[in-house]
């Protein structure tokens, strides 16, 4: 049986990579700050980091931050080293090259990591996740007006279909940097936006503002798409109605109850 350590295991990404793992067959090991009985901080690492990766066959490194994520993935290379762990998984974003955004940049630094690390290393990059980008409109969508960045274009692929990729990889041996993976169409913000208007049940005025820099001049020209790569079967659609839809099964139910309880 293989074991297989999944860093940021009750994340977004992590959660269902430890579940299509276990569903295999293999032994995971959930590794998170606060999942006992492997509570590690990635950017202390100690004793607790050296305990979780011993004897593990691979390591899936699904945990990231906006800070913190060069150290973190240090630490962990240093402790898969010294336990002579034969594969490393990484999840990357597309376009963590093309894009000078601070935090694609830091993506970009941990792959180099890995790539030098001298363990056997698959890196898989992807496009953003629906469930980000539902929310960031979220965010945008407080206000009576949605404002967009103009001239923007994304292409937001499943994260259930990532993390089984993930899992396909990890069974697997070292592969190096694989092919990209992509959502099934490229769309404009704006029709994004619009769509999750629809689905949320909101309106509102939709204005789309040009911006400035180079990190925005790099997801303008498309840096962060893989066209050629649109292998994602999920729409934004199918995940907004299926999100929306649960949502408001949760507050109907949440209605009932309460109703039960003021008749009694």
């Amino acid at each position: 049986m293989t074991t297989i350590l999944v860093t940021g295991g009750t994340g977004t990404l992590g959660r269902l990579v430890v579940e299509r793992l276990r569903a295999d067959g293999h032994e995971v090991r959930v590794l998170s700050r606060h999942s006992e009985p492997y509570a590690v901080d990635l950017r202390k690492g100690g004793a607790g980091l050296d305990a979780a990766v011993a004897g593990v066959d691979t390591i899936v490194h699904c945990a990231s931050s906006q800070k913190g994520d060069e150290e973190a993935a240090a630490n962990l290379i240093r402790a898969a080293r010294g336990a002579r762990v034969p594969h490393f998984v990484y999840v990357s974003i597309v376009g963590v090259d093309r894009v000078p955004f601070r935090y694609y940049k830091s993506k970009l630094a941990v792959e180099r990591l890995v790539e030098e690390s001298g363990l056997g290393w698959t890196v898989l990059r992807a496009t953003q996740f629906h469930d980000l980008l539902v929310m960031m409109l979220q965010g945008l969508s407080k206000l009576p007006v949605l404002f967009l960045p103009a001239g923007l274009r994304d292409q937001p692929v499943e994260v259930a279909e990532v993390a089984d990729r993930l899992a396909e990889l990890a069974a697997g041996a070292p592969a190096g940097r694989v092919e990209d993976m992509g959502g099934p169409e490229v769309r404009t913000f704006e029709s994004l936006a619009r769509a999750y208007l629809k689905a949320s049940g909101r309106r509102r005025a939709v204005v789309n503002v040009p911006l400035w820099g180079a990190a925005y001049r790099g997801f303008r020209s498309g840096g962060h798409l893989t066209p050629e790569q649109a292998v994602g079967t999920g729409s934004f659609e199918e995940y907004v109605a299926r999100r929306f839809r649960s949502g408001q099964a949760r507050a109907a139910s949440g209605r009932g109850r309460e109703g039960g309880k003021g008749r009694l």
